[in-house]
C-alpha cells in the first residue's frame, strides 16, 4: 500500500495571493499531476489540514474542482484555517464512516493499513487541541483492533519542532494524554501531521511522528529562540508512506521539473565513469 500526503494547501480563489505573495491555488494542480504520474500510483491521498485559507464555501468548491483529476481516493481532515461545516458541506460523499459527531474525525477501514483521522481544530484559534471526547474516540477505535497496523493523521503536530512561533500554535491541549494512548498501542506505525510547512520527524509515544511540507510556501527554517514568524519559497513537496506488510517507510518527494533520471550503468552493467 502506498499513501500520499499533501498538507497546508491554503487554497484561495484564482488570482488571490496568500500574504500578498503566493497564488496557492496554482500550486495544487502540479502536485495532483505529479501524484497521478507516480508508478506505482498511490492507493490514496491524505490531505492533512489547512485545505483552504479562510474556510469559505467558495474556496472548498474551488478545491473540489481542482481535485477532480485525482486518480485515487482522497481523505481530508481540517486544520486551523478550515471550517468544519463548510468542509463537510463541500465533500458530503467522503467516507466519513465511524465519524465522531461534531468533529471531522473518522476511521478508514478498507485498506491494508488502518487509517484514523483526527480533528485537532479549535474554532477561531490557530492552536490545536484534543479534548476528552476526541481522545476517548481514538482510544476506543484503537482498542477495537489492537493488533492491526494503523496510521494516525492529524493537522497539529503533538511535539515541538524548535521553530518557536509555530510551536506556540501547535497542539497545546491533550498532548500528554495522546502520547499515553499511543504508547499503549505498539501497532501504531506512524503519526502524520501538517501545520508546520516543513519536513520534521520525532519519536512520540513509542512510534514515529512526522510533519509534511506544503505544495505552496514553507515556514522559514529558523531555530533561534523567538525567531520571527516568516515563510520562504523553498521547493514544494509531499510525503509518500509505503507499507509492505511489515513496516512503514516514508519518503520526501520534491515537486517541480528536474533533469533526469540518468542511469548509473551502461546497458551491459558497466559503471558510467566518464
Amino acid at each position: 500500500m502506498l499513501i500520499a500526503q499533501l498538507t497546508d494547501l491554503h487554497i484561495r480563489m484564482p488570482g488571490q495571493k496568500a500574504y500578498r505573495i503566493v497564488e496557492t491555488d496554482r500550486c495544487l494542480p502540479p502536485a495532483i499531476a505529479a501524484l497521478n504520474r507516480l508508478d506505482p500510483r498511490p492507493d490514496c491521498l491524505i490531505l492533512s489540514g489547512d485545505l483552504t485559507d479562510f474556510g469559505r464555501p467558495a474556496e472548498y468548491a474551488h478545491l473540489r474542482d481542482m481535485l477532480q483529476p485525482l486518480d485515487m481516493p482522497c481523505y481530508l481532515i481540517p486544520g486551523n484555517h478550515d471550517d468544519r461545516a463548510a468542509l463537510l458541506a463541500a465533500f458530503p460523499d467522503l467516507p466519513w464512516q465511524k465519524r465522531l459527531d461534531g468533529f471531522v474525525q473518522y476511521a478508514i477501514e478498507h485498506h491494508p493499513l488502518r487509517l484514523l483521522m483526527l480533528d485537532t481544530v479549535v474554532p477561531g484559534s490557530p492552536h490545536g487541541a484534543l479534548c476528552p471526547r476526541r481522545l476517548d474516540w481514538l482510544a476506543e477505535r484503537l482498542a477495537e483492533q489492537p493488533g492491526r497496523p494503523t496510521l494516525i493523521a492529524m493537522h497539529h503536530p503533538p511535539f515541538d519542532s524548535g521553530i518557536d512561533h509555530m510551536d506556540a500554535i501547535g497542539l497545546l491541549e491533550g498532548r500528554a494524554e495522546l502520547e499515553a494512548i499511543v504508547a499503549a498501542f505498539p501497532n501504531i506505525e506512524r503519526i502524520i501531521c501538517g501545520h508546520q510547512h516543513r519536513t520534521v520527524f520525532r519519536r512520540f509515544g513509542g512510534t514515529l511522528a512526522s510533519i509534511c511540507p506544503s505544495p505552496a510556501h514553507q515556514v522559514a527554517l529558523d531555530l533561534r529562540p523567538d525567531g520571527p514568524s516568516a515563510f520562504i519559497l523553498e521547493p514544494a513537496g509531499f510525503h509518500l508512506h509505503l507499507w509492505r506488510g511489515s513496516a512503514l517507510v516514508s519518503h520526501v518527494a520534491v515537486l517541480g521539473e528536474h533533469a533526469g533520471p540518468y542511469p548509473f550503468h551502461e546497458d551491459n552493467g558497466q559503471l558510467i565513469d566518464d
